[in-house]
């Protein structure tokens, strides 16, 4: 599909190419990946599951990867989590000054830019796939570092790593590609923070993928945090393939960003296989936090719990689209929906949309979307108790979010989490955590 932004990028990429070649991923898969692009294009507003997203930045983005950034010292990054070890990577390039040994964990991390051949082998959609995947293509032809782990049976303690993706350049400078390529042996287990964070105010793109592989009875605790400057652009697509008894618990919280949009797509490959997708969104201002989850079961036996908490406030829009398919192989299948969305403002807008779709029986499929505003008989009760309407009002929205914040398990972690959405609802942490 020729079209201006196409054959911008791919004039960009040609022109980049040498430099590309020697670090990331090999030269044979950035030149498939750029002609699925050609032929693909990236999706526009009239594809069903992009209405929502906001594509009209690309216009005036730059593709090509940000020049080399400032150094940055650790007080310019988040509060580390104890007993987790950290790798940073600012601009998509691995900052070894800010990050743990390679060799700290019993996982194999492995920066692209230093072995390109570390990572497994990427999937790079044909040309002709959906408009979902095509962003995954552009970070496949542009991304010059990224983060290669693979995680071997470890029976005693799950490894701890956190994962920080610095954005520090401006847009039109070039663009940020964070990259992570995750493989869990059989039986291994990972509990993963990843971070996505600005380094100052800039109007930075951030283009980023992720591809999980889970073993047979691997287990996986992902945290996804994506708190960017107020003025930056990211387009995220997390791919994974979930094993024979397989567990992938996957927490997304999504709070900064001018314009951001997630793709999640996720397998349920093997028998048995369960997933638990917990993600809240907060937008505020013009912000736009869409995201947009396929879950699909093709084995039996597999069970997903798909959970989505939002706030729209200002003149933002917040939207969450949830898709399951149940194959025809996919017998047993269990599968919840629980998709909600509050509005806080007159000029705000949320659209949350589940979605079934079901090619076998013997299924357990249920799913419940509601979006509105603030429970008014709750709202009355509280005054009724001598509190003032705003504090009211702030304590129903954290009573809102926290039934996906509590399920956090990283105590710390979710700490620091509760004080940044308590300042999104302007409540004071004190009073969220005595609510």
């Amino acid at each position: 599909m020729s079209t201006p932004l196409t054959a911008r990028i791919v004039e960009e990429h040609t022109n980049a190419f040498r430099a590309l070649a020697p670090a990331g991923p090999t030269a044979a898969r950035r030149r498939t990946a750029i002609a699925a692009l050609t032929a693909s294009g990236l999706p526009t507003s009239r594809d069903e599951n992009w209405k929502y997203a906001n594509l009209r930045p690309l216009e005036r983005l730059r593709f090509i990867p940000a020049p080399p950034a400032q150094p940055l010292a650790a007080t310019d990054l988040p509060a580390a989590i104890p007993g987790f070890a950290r790798y940073v990577f600012v601009d998509g390039a691995f900052a070894p000054a800010l990050s743990a040994a390679l060799n700290s964990t019993a996982a194999a991390v492995t920066p692209l830019a230093a072995a390109p051949e570390a990572g497994m082998p990427a999937h790079t959609p044909a040309p002709g796939a959906s408009a979902d995947e095509r962003f995954a293509l552009l970070n496949e032809a542009f991304a010059t570092d990224g983060a290669a782990i693979r995680v071997a049976a470890h029976h005693d303690e799950p490894v701890r790593l956190e994962l920080v993706f610095v954005a520090s350049a401006d847009a039109l400078t070039g663009a940020s590609y964070p990259r992570v390529e995750l493989q869990l042996d059989s039986q291994a287990q990972l509990l993963l923070i990843e971070r996505h964070v600005s380094a100052g105010p800039h109007a930075s793109f951030v283009n980023s993928a992720v591809t999980v592989d889970l073993g047979c009875g691997a287990r996986l605790h992902h945290y996804r945090l994506q708190e960017l400057s107020a003025r930056a652009i990211v387009f995220d697509t997390l791919s994974a393939v979930v094993g024979r008894d397989a567990c992938y618990r996957l927490h997304g919280i999504n709070t900064g960003a001018q314009s951001a949009r997630s793709t999640l797509a996720v397998r349920l490959a093997g028998e048995r296989a369960d997933l638990m997708l917990a993600v809240v969104a907060l937008g505020d201002r013009q912000q736009v936090q869409d995201t947009y989850a396929r879950v699909e079961h093709v084995a039996p036996r597999a069970r997903t719990e798909q959970v989505f908490r939002g706030i729209s406030a200002g003149r933002a829009r917040v939207a969450f689209n949830g898709k399951i398919v149940v194959g025809s192989e996919a017998h047993g299948t269990d599968s919840r929906q629980s998709l909600r969305g509050l509005l806080a403002g007159p000029e705000a807008e949320l659209d949350v949309r589940p979605q079934l779709e079901i090619y076998t029986d013997e299924v357990r499929c249920s799913h419940g979307a509601t979006a509105g505003k603030l429970d008014e008989s709750m709202l009355f009760y509280l005054l009724s108790r001598g509190l003032e309407p705003e504090v009211a009002q702030r304590l129903l929205k954290w009573a809102f979010l926290e039934d996906v914040v509590a399920k956090i398990e990283i105590a710390e972690l979710r700490r620091q989490i509760e004080e940044r959405l308590a300042l999104q609802v302007n409540e004071p942490l004190a009073r969220a955590e005595s609510a």
